[in-house]
């Protein structure tokens, strides 16, 4: 049967107001200037849906933003983006998510409103409209402790209906790291946390290591590392993925969402994983060419000619 949607994404929703041009970090007590403010759409499941869709996959989002001008913002930008928002649940009680990003060339420190983002839980979820995608994507899993408990469920019952499925973890603002590994690992095909998440949640100093621990195994791991590239577990081989250069970096507001963004878009579409993997490394490359984590994504004929221009890359 010919589904609807490519892929489904679950998962928080907030706009980023971000702060450029910082000369120094905050100090309580005192007053700082930045050189330029950007209002746009954030969260990491946001900019991948918005991202992926741009890329030319069928997207639809399940979340929940509040009755607000932040929501509008939201839906706006993704319908923009040709994503779904059928399912983005307006609440009458919370307020839409926010993040303050202050932004330091390739680092960066963030403070979140996390407002509706935390109020979504698994009687949000209409089943059938997930049956309607190939695959089921949610991030930001210790963002949202309404669904955080209920994800293997969520997980078995898209398994059954014959979807894929990936988590990117994302950071732990409580730093405790509590993952129910045991109960998701067997429901889940590709995790894609980057390298310190996956040490922090596994409690491991080294990648190898990691990998032992992580068992039921997914199908594939994906681990990405900053300016020193990424790295696919396949289940029997660990395969080095280099970056990307830009030697004229923006910002890296989204980054490793757009690297997942690419390898996703290339994974539904039932390509080589060396393909996939190669292409995440291009579109998070692609992403610190302009501000924020959407602004290089406009669509697919931009993106060709950004890929072509930066890295001789021809899409």
């Amino acid at each position: 049967m010919e589904k609807e949607f490519d892929v489904v994404v679950l998962g928080e929703l907030n706009v980023d107001i971000i702060l450029n041009g910082i000369e120094k970090f905050p100090e309580i007590g005192k007053e700082i200037l930045a050189n330029e403010m950007t209002v746009t759409l954030g969260s990491s499941s946001a900019i991948f849906a918005s991202n992926l869709s741009s890329l030319g996959s069928k997207v639809a989002f399940i979340g929940k933003v509040g009755n607000d001008s932040f929501a509008e913002l939201v839906k706006n930008s993704l319908n923009g983006k040709k994503v779904d928002t059928s399912h983005v649940i307006s609440s009458s009680t919370f307020k839409t998510g926010a993040t303050i990003v202050l932004n330091y060339s390739e680092d960066r420190a963030n403070v979140t409103y996390a407002g509706a983002m935390n109020d979504l839980t698994i009687d949000d979820i209409d089943f059938e409209f997930i049956a309607k995608a190939k695959h089921l994507h949610f991030s930001s899993i210790f963002m949202q402790p309404g669904i955080k408990k209920s994800i293997p469920e969520i997980f078995r019952k898209a398994k059954e209906m014959g979807l894929t499925t990936s988590i990117d973890p994302q950071w732990d603002p409580e730093e405790k790291w509590e993952m129910d590994l045991e109960n998701i690992m067997p429901y889940l095909d590709i995790f894609m946390p980057n390298k310190n998440e996956l040490g922090f949640i596994t409690k491991s100093d080294s990648i190898e290591l990691s990998i032992q621990k992580l068992k039921p195994l997914p199908r594939l791991l994906i681990i990405k590392n900053g300016s020193e590239g990424s790295l696919l577990w396949d289940g029997e081989n660990l395969i080095k993925q280099p970056i990307f250069a830009n030697n004229q970096i923006v910002d890296c507001i989204g980054a490793g969402d757009s690297f997942n963004a690419g390898f996703i878009n290339k994974f539904v579409a039932g390509k080589k994983l060396l393909e996939c993997i190669e292409f995440g490394a291009l579109t998070g490359a692609l992403n610190t060419t302009a501000a924020g984590g959407t602004g290089a994504f406009q669509n697919l004929q931009s993106i060709k000619d950004i890929t072509k221009e930066k890295f001789n890359y021809n899409i």
